[in-house]
């Protein structure tokens, strides 16, 4: 697996969710945070994405994506004046993938309040007004948000996709999805299930494909260096290998010293610091989704011993393997990890 596909892998802790918001002007709707990134494509008709930070408003026109990094608060209208209407957990009809919600145009008082850091899953939403129609599809991938890998880091918070810059795989994926949401038949479900897993990585690609310079450092500059990719292959590749900073400077054909000041230069950190985070970061997956015992774990990412693997993870997890992996079974339900 290439690095960009490893680094997403192992970040994902679930199922992406889906929604459908089907809208006709004038019509205004809140999204709260989610906990990992998001994403709306206007398949059909605009509309303006307002970040509640006070951010500047994003215009979506037919084509165009949208994706918020950390999953951040917004809300998606069609007039930033107008009060939005919230998106309400106990409106959903869970019987498909594509889920379905109807908002009933309610007076504000009725309307059911949303907590700001309740998740979102998926449904379909509609709006009816007298107006233009817009229609999108919106997703939200749940992400190991205990970590902070600099694949996402390095990133702005708000990214727009415009439709006339897409890349034909980008394209593609987006005309797909929308003749899905237009005709639907059987076997949609999966395949829209299939299409936002996709999109993901087609708009993570994008986006690393056209970086400015004000972006073109850290993980998003090391991944394309021709001197430091070599070396971070090795890394993904077989974390639990003994590398070495002499080992890893082979691999990318520099001397020991000019090899580690350029990869702590272009990275940010030294190579046996990134080593132990992505072990760590593999560590949290491998809990996650394998019932492997602590010895395979510790084995695969390159500890000795089990005191001493069960050491360095709670030193970055605040938490000992046992504890992560019960409560990554509960979906991280409390929001808290002990002991």
């Amino acid at each position: 697996m290439d690095v960009f596909s490893d680094a997403l892998t192992a970040l994902r802790t679930g199922t992406p969710v889906f929604t459908r918001t089907d809208a006709r002007a004038p019509w205004s709707m809140r999204f709260p945070a989610v906990s990992g990134a998001s994403f709306h494509v206007a398949l059909h008709g605009s509309c303006l994405l307002v970040p509640l930070d006070d951010g500047p408003p994003t215009r979506l026109d037919t084509g165009d994506i949208v994706f918020l990094r950390q999953g951040s608060g917004h809300t998606l209208c069609s007039d930033p004046a107008l009060t939005p209407d919230v998106f309400a957990q106990n409106r959903i009809d869970d019987s498909s993938y594509i889920r379905e919600l109807l908002i009933d145009g309610k007076a504000v008082d009725q309307r059911v309040p949303v907590e700001e850091n309740q998740p979102v899953v998926g449904c379909g939403l509609y709006q009816d007004g007298p107006g233009a129609r817009t229609l999108l599809a919106c997703g939200a991938y749940k992400l190991d948000i205990t970590r902070q890998h600099p694949l996402l880091a390095g990133m702005p918070e708000v990214i727009h996709l415009p439709a006339a810059a897409h890349q034909p795989a980008l394209r593609v994926a987006v005309g797909q999805l929308t003749a899905e949401m237009d005709d639907p038949g059987p076997g949609s479900d999966s395949i829209v299930a299939a299409l936002i897993d996709l999109l993901l990585l087609l708009i993570m690609r994008a986006w690393y494909r056209d970086i400015t310079d004000d972006y073109a450092k850290g993980w998003s500059a090391a991944v394309s260096d021709p001197l430091i990719a070599p070396a971070l292959g090795a890394i993904h590749a077989d974390p639990g290998h003994p590398w070495t900073v002499e080992e890893l400077s082979r691999a990318s054909g520099l001397s020991r010293a000019a090899f580690a000041k350029r990869f702590t230069a272009v990275l940010g950190e030294p190579p046996l610091s990134y080593l132990t985070s992505w072990r760590m970061t593999t560590a949290g997956r491998l809990l996650r989704e394998t019932d492997a015992r602590l010895s395979t774990v510790a084995e695969r990412t390159g500890y000795r011993s089990e005191f001493a693997f069960a050491k360095a993870f709670k030193r970055e997890y605040g938490a000992a393997p046992g504890s992560y992996r019960r409560a990554s079974r509960n979906g991280f339900a409390d929001g808290q990890l002990s002991g």
